[in-house]
């Protein structure tokens, strides 16, 4: 198996009640989505509101992926930033404590498509570990076009993309180029697959792994149909999770089964009583108990 396909959780950072790194309940949750079969973790992405911590937290973070994933597990550290300098000192400590790879968002800002090549291409030759371009044209338009994407393919040390676009033509294009694709929409990962991907990193995996694990291996094998069936289940707890803030529902489900992983950072905010609630029932309802608590 390539050391870049299969299913790796966007996983969630768990933080204290201080705000700070939760380095016991990160382990629970990792021993939760490896002992379900998970290929590897995508660490400090949008789920695990990167973007959003101190650059310590981020490091603690990363080096904590990396030193409780098994031997053969793929960890891919997002070093994404608001300033390049800082992208490279991410990029850098990813480096120094083992990551597999590492992945970056364009720069959140109005910024021209010469500025974010820059921006990646300091970033790809700051190390010599690969690079995956995060393609999220919906969160980031200074990267839209398959010919700007297939652009930064060009850049040394860059290997592919996370691609969380529902254009799956679009897949396929830069897929045919010989580059690891990874499909981010979790409700469409069985067809990202079929028009080529490598397989899946996304939000939902965090709580409900096996699905994603068991979808994936019927996909590779060919098993579109009953793949399909799995996708469909797939999407009906992505739909509960939609009708909420998505990372705080996605910590709160978590709760609920047993990996509490704190609050979001502010000024993200958590549930609502009456969201908790809904949502809690809207599991239920939908035979999700094992998420409802």
């Amino acid at each position: 198996m390539s050391k870049f396909e299969g299913i790796l959780p966007a996983v969630v950072t768990p933080f204290d009640l201080d705000g700070n790194f939760d380095a016991p309940a990160f382990e629970r949750l990792l021993e939760r989505v490896y002992a379900a079969g998970v290929d590897g973790l995508y660490v400090n992405g949008q789920t695990g509101e990167g973007l959003q911590q101190t650059m310590e937290t981020r490091k603690e973070c990363a080096e904590a992926a990396v030193g409780l994933s098994p031997k053969g597990k793929t960890v891919i550290v997002h070093v994404g930033a608001h300033r390049t300098v800082d992208a490279i000192v991410l990029a850098r400590h990813a480096a120094k404590v083992g990551a597999d790879a590492i992945s970056s968002l364009p720069p959140q800002g109005m910024y021209s498509f010469e500025e974010i090549y820059a921006y990646y291409e300091a970033v790809a030759l700051a190390t010599d570990v690969p690079l995956l371009v995060y393609y999220f044209p919906a969160a980031s338009p200074a990267v839209k076009e398959a010919e700007q994407a297939l652009r930064l393919l060009e850049i040394k040390n860059v290997i592919g993309l996370k691609f969380t676009d529902y254009d799956l033509y679009k897949l396929w294009r830069l897929k045919r180029r010989g580059c690891v694709v990874f499909n981010g929409h979790d409700e469409v990962m069985v067809a990202g697959m079929l028009m080529g991907a490598d397989g899946g990193i996304g939000s939902f995996y965090n709580v409900a792994p096996e699905l994603f694990v068991r979808a994936y291996g019927l996909a590779r094998s060919g098993e579109w149909e009953e793949a399909r069936a799995v996708q469909e289940r797939i999407n009906e707890l992505v739909e509960i999770g939609l009708r909420f803030p998505v990372v705080p529902a996605i910590k709160k489900m978590l709760e609920w089964s047993g990996v509490d992983c704190g609050r979001c950072v502010a000024p993200r905010r958590g549930l609502k009583a009456e969201e908790e609630s809904a949502l809690r029932e809207a599991l239920r309802g939908a035979g999700f108990e094992g998420l409802a608590g």
